[in-house]
This record gives C-alpha cells, sequence and structure tokens, in this order.
C-alpha cells in the first residue's frame, strides 16, 4: 500500500473518551501526523478558531456541547473535512450528521487501519481540488461551479454544500447524462468500496437535490436510475 499523504497533514481530534482520545493522538502521530487532542465540543471549537486544520474527527457523544452542535457551529465558518465518530447506529444519527455538514461517518467500534485509510481518502481529494481553482459555468449559465469554495451558485445564491457534496455534484456534472453507477461513485467520490448498508451517498443526493431547489435551480435534476446509479441531466419540460 502507498498511501498519498501529506506527512506534516494537521488533525484536529475531539472525543472525549480519555483512553479512545490516547490511542487516536498516539497512532495518528505514529503515521505522521500533527495531531491536537481536545476533550469536549467547546474546547475543539476554541481551537478550530485558532488555526486551521487538515481534518476534524469528531465523536458525537461529548459532554456539553454534543458533536452534533459542534459540527453545525464549525461549519458557520469553515469547510474543513469532518469524519464524525460513533457508538450511534441509528440512520436518523447519521443523516443529522450529513445534513449538518460532515463528510463521512465512522461507526465505533473501528480500526486505526480503517480511519487512516478514510484520512488519506480525504487528504486525496482536497490535493486533487486546490489543483483546480477557477469556477466553471454549467451550459445553462445558471449554475457556476467554485472549486475553490467547494460549492454551486445560481446569481447571489449559493447553494450551501459540503465538500463531499460538491465533488459528488461536479462528478456527475462532468458525466451529465451518463448513468453513474453507486460502486463508481463510492470509489470516485468518497474514496471508500461500496456497501450495501452503507447509504452514505444517498443521503449526500437528497441534501444536494434540496440545496439546489432551495437556490432555485431547475434546469438539470439528479435522478435516480434503480439498479444503477445516479445522473444529472436535463429536466424534462412541463
Amino acid at each position: 500500500m502507498n498511501p498519498v499523504t501529506v506527512p506534516a497533514a494537521t488533525i484536529l481530534a475531539i472525543e472525549d473518551d480519555p483512553i479512545l482520545g490516547a490511542y487516536l493522538h498516539q497512532e495518528l502521530q505514529r503515521e505522521g501526523f500533527r495531531v491536537t487532542w481536545c476533550r469536549n465540543g467547546l474546547e475543539g471549537l476554541e481551537e478550530a478558531g485558532r488555526r486551521p486544520f487538515d481534518v476534524v474527527l469528531l465523536d458525537i457523544l461529548l459532554p456539553g456541547l454534543n458533536g452534533l452542535d459542534a459540527l453545525s457551529q464549525f461549519r458557520q465558518h469553515s469547510a474543513t473535512p469532518v469524519i464524525l465518530m460513533s457508538a450511534l447506529g441509528a440512520e436518523a444519527d447519521r443523516i443529522s450528521g450529513f445534513q449538518r455538514g460532515a463528510d463521512d461517518y465512522l461507526p465505533k467500534p473501528f480500526s486505526m487501519a480503517e480511519l487512516q485509510v478514510r484520512i488519506e481518502a480525504i487528504l486525496r481529494r482536497v490535493a486533487l481540488e486546490r489543483r483546480h481553482q477557477e469556477p466553471r459555468t454549467a451550459p445553462s449559465g445558471q449554475l457556476r461551479f467554485d472549486e475553490q469554495a467547494s460549492d454551486v451558485r445560481r446569481g447571489d445564491q449559493w447553494a450551501g454544500l459540503t465538500p463531499s457534496e460538491y465533488r459528488l455534484l461536479d462528478t456527475l456534472y462532468r458525466s451529465q447524462d451518463d448513468v453513474l453507477s453507486k460502486p463508481f461513485l463510492y470509489q470516485q467520490v468518497l474514496q471508500r468500496g461500496y456497501a450495501r448498508h452503507d447509504r452514505s451517498l444517498d443521503m449526500h443526493v437528497s441534501q444536494i437535490r434540496r440545496k439546489l431547489k432551495a437556490i432555485g435551480y431547475h434546469e438539470q435534476q439528479l435522478r435516480t436510475v434503480w439498479g444503477k446509479g445516479y445522473v444529472l441531466s436535463a429536466s424534462e419540460a412541463g
């Protein structure tokens, strides 16, 4: 395995469990990351406001300010990728996490190998995105892609996409009218293999549809092709 990691990549780990927190701090530093460990949501937000990080690892069940509320506040001023960590397995918790701007969701218990792969995938995507900074305009002239902001806008209205949602929409836009399979999109956008029980992609699609509708964009629609995948194509007339 030859992971594409950045030796000096910085990680903010917000985890109240002293054993898991210390383990994350130790093992990730051993892998070459620079790790800052905070034990609650407020402390984590304060640290994130002091300096930028490449990835944030955020537990949901935190004392005081819980992880989901901390994520909502964090997203008001930062697009830094966030991986949620939680022993909560309910679908509602996962959906809420993605709605508030999470890029990935890692259920506990997890292996350090899986966590490292997910971090490396995010770092690869960020590195690729930074190579292309020029905004692009869709053929209709109404939807503008801004790779630096990881967002799209129609006129003066920004959709408010998360980085993962932006990557998904951008991938579908580049192959518009072609059906892209779920396994392909998991590998291309989320940088991991597809599993039937993993609904992360479906949740991202749902959020993109809602956000495009909110800014009044109707020229193209993100459609589900049952049994095959997703396609971005022109809206049907009338």
